[in-house]
C-alpha cells in the first residue's frame, strides 16, 4: 500500500507530537540525535526530519505500539509513512 508524502508527513507530525508529549522516550531521541528542542520545532516542517524520526520510533516494536494506540493508525502506517518521506527508499543490494 503506498502512501503520498502528504499523507506519511501526516504521520510524521503525530509522531513528533507524540514524541513531544513523551517524557520518557523525548529525552533518549534528543540524546541518540543530538537535535535539541528548538530542532523539534524546526522539525516540523522538513519531511526529512519526520522522517528520521520516525526512523527512531520503529527501532523498537513497543514504541511503534504506543505511538500508533496512541495516534489511532495501523501499526503498519510509520514503516508505509517512512517509505514515502525522503530517505525512506528501501535499498536492495543485489
Amino acid at each position: 500500500m503506498a502512501m503520498s508524502q502528504e499523507s506519511a508527513e501526516v504521520v510524521g507530525l503525530k509522531a513528533l507530537g507524540w514524541m513531544a508529549g513523551n517524557e520518557e522516550l523525548l529525552p533518549v531521541f534528543l540524546g541518540a540525535t543530538g537535535a535539541s528542542e528548538a530542532d523539534l520545532r524546526a522539525g516540523a516542517s522538513d519531511p526529512a526530519f519526520l522522517g528520521a524520526l520516525l526512523d527512531f520510533i520503529m527501532m523498537d516494536d513497543a514504541w511503534v505500539r504506543a505511538f500508533c494506540d496512541s495516534a489511532g493508525i495501523a501499526y503498519d502506517q510509520p514503516m508505509y509513512a517512512r517509505v514515502a518521506l525522503p530517505g525512506g527508499d528501501q535499498v536492495h543490494w543485489t
